[in-house]
């Protein structure tokens, strides 16, 4: 489905240079970036104490947070757990206090804002295994990228794969960057929206590429250059690209808006890699398919020649 169709091919590829440089920049911030500051770690990944609380109505999360606040904590967690009366709540690691004592401090607490609070749970969750939980993230982080690079490579060709992976790659490490920059907290929604994302910006560039190999196959494109079969590609697809990450980021947006602290940073790193994640399909991923030196042979079999004398 299309809503415009652009008829001339925008010139993408002749400004590539450019806006790799200004990539490569911005890549080069964050990761000074997360390398000086490194990432500010939530209660999933630093360990703390995770408490279930049940009011006898509805729950005003603001509330909470503010009696947490009083406590210290400003960096908390508080969010709904199966019902609008259920909260749970995560606290960092208090030095020299238990979590017996930190549950007890916030119950009494808790109590003079609503004497029917009780109770459900208390456990600790200790620095090991949130170490365990940012390993196997950035194992899964790992294989999914693994699995980007062998499935282009089987799909298109190597180059493409390369070139898609370095792109999505990029587009990982910046909105880690901007986590580590702007010190947002760093929590396993996050990491699963990163895991998304690399999935999300990789269905661009597969778009893309397609679109490149249709083109390299067709008769009218044999006298074409490999940058203008791209330029061509990128726009045909723009339509598509447009309907598809408008539709998606109208869903994150409505997330970001509505969906109050729990989402707040998963939509919001949503919202970095969809946007960067279209820049990085048609600016970046492209254009380094270019420079691997693509060409029509690595994407269509050359016809067999009939040498053969005709019979007479």
């Amino acid at each position: 489905m299309e809503f415009f169709r652009i008829k001339r091919d925008i010139p993408f590829m002749r400004y590539a240079l450019i806006f790799n440089i200004i990539s490569l920049v911005t890549f080069l911030i964050a990761v000074g970036s997360l390398a000086t500051r490194g990432l500010h770690f939530g209660v999933d990944f630093t360990g703390g104490t995770v408490m279930e609380v049940q009011f006898p109505e509805a729950a005003h999360l603001d509330h909470v947070r503010e009696v947490t606040a009083k406590l210290g904590f400003t960096e908390v967690s508080v969010q709904n757990f199966g019902s609008a009366r259920d909260v749970l709540i995560r606290l960092p690691v208090k030095e020299g206090v238990t979590s017996a004592q930190l549950s007890e401090q916030l119950i009494a607490e808790l109590s003079t804002m609503d004497p029917g609070v009780k109770l459900q749970r208390v456990e600790f969750v200790g620095p090991q295994v949130g170490k365990e939980l940012f390993e196997n993230g950035a194992l899964a982080l790992l294989f999914v990228s693994l699995g980007i690079v062998i499935y282009l490579a089987f799909r298109f060709e190597w180059k493409f794969g390369l070139a898609a992976i370095i792109a999505n790659l990029h587009d990982v490490v910046i909105i880690l960057g901007f986590f580590s920059i702007f010190q947002w907290e760093f929590s396993l929604p996050v990491l699963a929206a990163v895991l998304a994302v690399l999935g999300y910006s990789v269905n661009e560039s597969v778009v893309v590429f397609d679109r490149v190999r249709e083109n390299f196959r067709l008769r009218k494109f044999r006298t074409a250059s490999v940058p203008e079969i791209i330029d061509n590609a990128i726009t045909a697809t723009m339509s598509r690209t447009i309907i598809t990450h408008a539709s998606t980021q109208m869903m994150v947006t409505s997330m970001l808006i509505f969906g109050g602290e729990t989402l707040h940073y998963f939509a919001l790193a949503l919202t970095i890699g969809i946007c960067f994640g279209i820049y990085s399909s048609v600016l970046v991923a492209s254009p380094l398919v270019m420079w691997l030196g693509v060409k029509r042979e690595d994407l269509v079999k050359p016809e067999k020649k009939n040498t053969g004398e005709a019979v007479v």
